[in-house]
This record gives C-alpha cells, sequence and structure tokens, in this order.
C-alpha cells in the first residue's frame, strides 16, 4: 500500500496502444485517481510504480499529439 492510502496494486491498469508489437517496451497506466497517474513497466507489474500528477501528465500526451515534442 502506498503512502497515500491508495493500494496501487488494485487500481484497473491498461496499456499503451503504443508500446512495440513484441511488448519489450510497453507501459500500463492506472486509472481511478483523481490527481495522479501511476505509470509500470508492463514486464514488471510488481515493480516500482511511478505516479505522474493528473495535470502535468495530460500537458505531457497532449504535447506528443501535437507534435511539440518531435519524434
Amino acid at each position: 500500500m502506498a503512502g497515500n492510502g491508495f493500494d496501487l496494486g488494485s487500481l484497473h491498469r491498461r496499456r499503451s496502444s503504443h508500446g512495440t508489437g513484441s511488448g519489450s517496451e510497453c507501459r500500463e497506466v492506472a486509472d481511478g485517481l483523481p490527481r495522479a497517474v501511476p505509470v509500470r513497466d508492463a514486464k514488471v507489474p510488481h515493480g516500482p510504480v511511478l505516479a505522474v500528477g493528473a495535470g502535468a501528465c495530460s500537458s505531457f500526451a497532449g504535447a506528443i499529439r501535437s507534435g511539440e515534442l518531435g519524434r
């Protein structure tokens, strides 16, 4: 259980639709937290979780979609 009282292991997770076909670089994100987006490596489900602020995650995704970050 995380220090914030949430059990990150029980959250519904979804895989990125932009991972490689082999799954070797796939990430998962969890839904259900109002102010954070937990991200983990799909290959290591019991490994570390990076919790990104919801606003920062939204800005980052928008920058990717708009091509602002390049390729």
